[in-house]
């Protein structure tokens, strides 16, 4: 059945933890200069109220990536909808991250893309994905189609 990282900005409070699990999960060390699969940040508007936010991969119905990837790399898992990649054939081309709207496909040291697969290894093992699992308030979980679709119903009436 289909899945959905939901992200709920009420209860988010920019702490980071779901970044630093991201991280810790990846194996991503920024200090060598690689790029973080999910990032937080705080927005402020006009009367200086704040909203918080925590982004990564958004795993399009038709991702712009796998169709701008040249060497097949990217797909969608048939079991959850999340988009997954394989790099074996990878040419580190950059057409991916052209071809993405939001910007998120990263490349690693050995110039072959990476980027958030909703930790699916965790997923097929009964775990949840790592920023779903530390987020202290509850603003990540992961929802399948059934609950996410009566959750965003809610929020539209």
């Amino acid at each position: 059945m289909k899945k959905y990282l939901y992200f709920d900005e009420e209860k988010c409070s920019a702490c980071g933890a779901c970044a630093l699990a991201c991280m810790d999960q990846n194996d991503i060390d920024t200090a060598n200069g690689q790029q973080p699969f999910r990032y937080t940040f705080t927005l402020e508007d006009k009367k200086g109220d704040l909203s918080f936010y925590s982004v990564s991969c958004m795993h399009c119905e038709n991702a712009p990536c796998i169709m701008g990837c040249p060497s097949g790399c990217l797909e969608k898992d048939p079991e959850t909808g999340f988009t997954i990649y394989d790099t074996t054939n990878c040419i580190g081309c950059h057409s991916c991250a052209m071809a993405c709207p939001y910007g998120i496909p990263t490349f690693g040291n050995d110039g072959k893309m990476k980027k958030c697969d909703a930790c699916l290894e965790r997923q097929k093992a009964g775990l949840m994905p790592a920023c779903v699992k530390v987020c202290p308030v509850g603003a990540l979980t992961l929802l399948d189609e059934n609950e996410y679709l009566e959750k965003t119903r809610k929020q539209k009436s």
